[in-house]
């Protein structure tokens, strides 16, 4: 065979893997949106109140803090294919056990169980693709995680809008005497099943093969991605840098021995985990038919605002993939920290307009209800070209091996306990102190990250794994 034909080849083999590995992101992304049009189901079925559907929606991120730290230390021990399986199997539980439960107790187990499976994929996916794509190309094919994230989320939103329209509205009965916002949940078994079905056919990821000691399993792995010679020479440049620590990985490796001191890579990784949940994105995943409505839009509209933002999403995620590997991480990073800013404190500007009619409806006067919807959607825009895929990007390729689980622990547990703190103090802040001020409160985390990146972030646009330190 020659050289032409091997590399078209080893590209459409990663092709396929990346492909699968990404169907993580989906689902990842299906089970953080499917939440955001079941909350009038969940109040009306559990009796809850804003504190109790904060909670609610909340509790899928108690799952994943956990699944996230332990997923990372758990792939080094059973593989990185070995962990997306074990999440494929709690989202395929957890959408069951949700769309049947009778009592707000079992259902926030169920999206406890589901955040398990959403923790390990959105730490294991981004870092398995580093693991098995060539440098060149790296950014592109890690950011497809963040498209099928959105897509994901996007998926939820037209699936939940699409039966919620054939009930007559999200709590009205469909199939079967049971409610539509209950079957939002069960249709996320389909794509669980795919992903678990998927995950069969793909190879583990030749790094994790040589840290156990398989070097002969990773170099038939790397032969197959990049042909016998590369093969060889990328099992002995893993096999070096493993070298320097005669030990499997560790979460103590987090610690420099010289000085003591936690890594300041980890530090990195910690602080572009939290920022990009700081900026308040998941209010739009997890609320945004909530947060449409409290404006004066009507649940429909309110549906299809959320589907138009996961299309742009989509969009911007696109937009990346092509600029990733030739105008780098960090660019980009700045760019999306800027326009977030800008954006969010227009839509802060906004909602502080809002007033109430006699009747207790909300409305923005003026044309201050389109401001707030084009600002919002261009701050969409802004956080899916940059800080969307970027900071998967990042975590999955900048730790060097020996630290690349652990690392990816702790930054994902950071990343998801910030999370938490968003999502769950959200409806308690429409009350007090009122929308315009939350987003104020976004706005300003957004310009922080900004001299946050310029100050602590390093470019790893072409750099092999191999070369990573910290």
């Amino acid at each position: 065979m020659n050289e032409g034909n091997a590399a078209k080849v080893n590209m459409a083999f990663i092709a396929a893997i990346v492909a699968v590995a990404t169907i993580g992101g989906f689902m990842f992304g299906y089970d953080s949106g499917v939440i955001n049009g079941t909350q009038k189901g969940l109040e009306s079925a559990f009796d809850l109140g804003s504190l109790g559907i904060g909670v609610n929606v909340g509790a899928i991120l108690v799952g994943s803090s956990i699944g996230a730290f332990g997923a990372g230390r758990m792939a080094d021990i059973i593989g990185r294919r070995g962990v997306m399986m074990l999440s494929a199997i709690l989202f395929l539980v957890s959408a069951l056990l949700a769309g049947a439960a009778g009592s707000s107790a079992i259902f926030i187990i169920a999206r406890i169980v589901g955040g398990l499976g959403v923790g390990a994929a959105s730490v294991i996916s981004p870092v398995y693709i580093s693991e098995v794509t060539p440098a060149a190309v790296r950014g592109r094919l890690s950011s497809v995680q963040q498209v099928m994230i959105i897509s994901g989320l996007t998926g939820a939103f037209v699936a939940n809008f699409v039966l919620a329209r054939y009930a007559g509205g999200s709590t009205a009965d469909l199939w079967m005497g049971f409610p539509a916002w209950r079957w939002m949940f069960w249709l996320q078994a389909i794509p669980a099943a795919i992903y678990f079905l998927a995950l069969l056919v793909i190879p583990e990821s030749p790094r994790y093969l040589v840290a156990r000691g398989q070097d002969d399993r990773a170099h038939a792995v790397l032969t197959k991605l990049f042909g016998s010679a590369e093969a060889t020479r990328k099992v002995a440049d893993i096999r070096a840098s493993l070298a320097a620590d005669h030990h499997r990985p560790q979460l103590s490796d987090l610690v420099d021995k010289a000085s003591g001191r936690i890594r300041p890579i980890v530090w990195t990784g910690i602080g572009l985990a939290v920022f990009q949940q700081l900026v308040g994105i998941n209010v739009v995943f997890y609320y945004g038919a909530t947060l449409w409505e409290a404006v004066g839009f009507s649940e429909d509209y309110a549906l299809q605002t959320n589907i138009l933002s996961g299309v742009l999403s989509i969009g911007a995620c696109l937009a990346t993939i092509a600029m990733v590997d030739r105008i780098g991480r960090k660019p980009l990073l700045l760019i999306g920290s800027a326009g977030m800013a800008v954006t969010l404190a227009t839509v802060a500007y906004a909602f502080s307009t809002a007033v109430t009619g006699a009747d207790g409806a909300v409305s923005l006067p003026g044309n201050n209800g389109i401001i707030a919807l084009v600002a919002a959607n261009l701050y969409v825009i802004f956080f899916n070209m940059s800080w969307g895929p970027i900071m998967w990007v990042m975590l999955g390729e900048m730790f060097p091996n020996q630290i690349r689980g652990s690392g990816l622990a702790v930054a994902g547990f950071a990343q998801w306990i910030a999370n938490a703190l968003v999502s769950v103090s959200f409806p308690s802040l429409v009350v007090w102190p009122g929308l315009a001020t939350a987003y104020v409160g976004y706005a300003l985390f957004a310009a922080i990250s900004f001299f946050f990146v310029r100050a602590m972030v390093n470019e790893t646009k072409g750099r092999e794994l191999e070369d990573m330190v910290g």
